[in-house]
């Protein structure tokens, strides 16, 4: 495992190439991107897109519609063939505002898995944000100075304000062309008065970020993804705009334009996909009330966005580049984590997951979960001493943690609220089921880890040795301990807790202890 202290570093040409891919599950869209990694550069390999509207499949109480899914299943089995030949480790699929409302998203992500082979990862509005980011900013390498990045989604809009590839402010909104083109153009009318209903529903969006990003500033607007590349294309089909630029007066000019037409099922525009006309006039609306929130002269397009900063991101993944490294460190400072001891702890359960992980099939990934665990184990102690093994799950579950998906944050917190006393069994039935097992077990090892540290000796523990039979632990302490006799009373406790939950530890301890 690499150390959190790693310092980032770009990749040299010298690299070895890589292949990887991305799908992302967009509201509106959704987009395949495989590429080959080398020299910090990717080249596209494959690029495909259709459009889904999963949004669109969402009821009034927040399910997505059988007809939904199976757009998204049609889609994703033509995506299929092209991430055949790509390593595992080196494949994400994201699912994004539409799969984070879902009531039923389980459901769709059980079966898209099972079609896909592959897990889906739904990620949250902020690393959605923080994602759009990095994928625009290396489209826009070249540029120097703070940037303001739009991307306006089917059900969300992110705003991302950063300056090379760092981003300083991060925000997704609830609003997006396919929510609202059901909200404001349901029946398909057009007119002067819808049209500025959503306008000032996208203002009252803005309006909590508005004075903070315009405080922060920039020096360079700039859109990503099908509104901004669809509203640029057309300004430019009409001679109105430069190639890649939207300019305030034409954009408003644009917008009139759309009004006039009545009706969404009318809209037809050079320069506009057919399969984009009846969302376009929605997310018009939402990037009038971004050039009108912000002030905004003009704004060019970016060919870049989610599933290249995907990509970016992977190729970051256990490396000294990898976000989470930066984010799990930044948690670590602000609670006031005891460095000494999670080290302590984080060394141990690094032992004991070297002598099972064979065994008991456990990926280098879990491992590094756990080494994290072990670091944040005493986290809850910055809200109270009483239950703090829960305070630590609830923050990790909660708290915007860049570089983590929804399910890495959700085992994450599992491991910590599992690290003593009862075990979780409730919580771990709500992990992902192909979680459970493997996160069962590190649990387990992140207990025995804790124990073995709960003196808070200077020197760590040695001469402890574990073997694994198949899901039975034996525990082996072969010289004797400082405090003893307090750590054998502590492992026999544990040996009833784990027995409770239907674990078998034994022990094997000197006769001196």
């Amino acid at each position: 495992m690499l150390s959190d202290s790693a310092t980032r570093r770009m990749p040299s040409a010298s690299d070895t190439t890589r292949r990887l891919a991305a799908i992302d599950l967009g509201s509106n869209s959704f987009h395949l991107l495989v590429a080959n990694y080398q020299g910090g550069q990717l080249q596209v390999v494959a690029k495909l897109g259709e459009k889904v509207q999963l949004a669109a499949g969402l009821d009034d109480q927040a399910r997505l519609s059988e007809a939904a899914m199976q757009r998204a299943f049609d889609c994703l089995a033509r995506f299929a063939p092209f991430i055949g030949d790509t390593p595992a480790d080196q494949l994400r699929v994201v699912g994004t505002n539409a799969l984070r409302a879902a009531s039923n998203s389980r459901d769709f992500i059980d079966r898209a898995e099972a079609q896909l082979g592959h897990g889906i990862e739904i990620i949250s509005g902020r690393e959605e944000a923080r994602l759009i980011y990095l994928g625009a900013a290396h489209a826009l390498a070249e540029v120097h100075g703070r940037r303001l990045i739009v991307d306006i989604g089917g059900g969300s809009t992110e705003y991302i304000i950063g300056e090379n590839f760092a981003p300083l402010a991060l925000e997704s909104l609830h609003m997006g062309c396919v929510t609202y083109t059901q909200r404001f153009f349901g029946d398909g009318e057009l007119s002067e008065k819808r049209f500025r209903r959503a306008e000032l529903a996208a203002l009252s969006e803005l309006a909590n970020i508005r004075r903070p990003y315009r405080e922060l500033g920039w020096s360079d607007p700039v859109g990503s993804s099908g509104t901004v590349k669809a509203a640029a294309a057309v300004l430019a089909a009409s001679d109105e705009c430069p190639e890649g630029v939207i300019e305030r007066e034409a954009l408003f000019n644009l917008r009139k334009r759309l009004i006039k037409y009545k009706r969404l099922d009318q809209v037809a525009m050079e320069g506009l996909k057919e399969d984009r006309a009846t969302v376009f006039p929605a997310g018009i609306a939402i990037l009038c009330a971004t050039f009108e929130a912000f002030d905004l002269a003009q704004m060019r397009f970016a060919d870049g966005a989610l599933r290249e900063g995907v990509l970016y991101d992977l190729a970051g993944r256990n490396t000294a580049e990898d976000s989470r490294r930066q984010s799990l460190a930044t948690l670590r400072q602000r609670y006031g984590v005891d460095h000494d001891q999670a080290q302590r702890v984080a060394n141990s359960a690094q032992a004991l997951f070297e002598q099972v992980s064979e065994n008991w099939t456990l990926a280098e990934e879990q491992g590094q979960f756990l080494h994290w665990a072990a670091q944040l184990h005493e986290i809850g102690l910055a809200i109270s001493h009483s239950q703090f093994h829960r305070h630590g799950a609830y923050l990790l579950h909660h708290s915007d943690l860049p570089g983590f998906s929804r399910p890495e944050q959700q085992a994450l917190a599992f491991l910590v609220r599992a690290h003593r006393r009862k075990f979780p069994l409730k919580e771990l039935d709500g992990l992902p089921p192909a979680l459970q097992h493997p996160y069962s077990r590190l649990a387990r090892l992140l207990r025995l880890a804790v124990l073995l540290n709960h003196s808070r000796p200077e020197v760590p523990a040695s001469g402890v040795e574990l073997v694994a039979k198949g899901d039975d632990l034996i525990l082996a302490l072969h010289q004797p301990l400082d405090d003893a006799a307090l750590l054998v009373t502590d492992l026999e406790q544990e040996v009833e807790y784990q027995a409770a939950a239907g674990f078998s530890l034994s022990l094997v301890v000197p006769a001196t202890a």
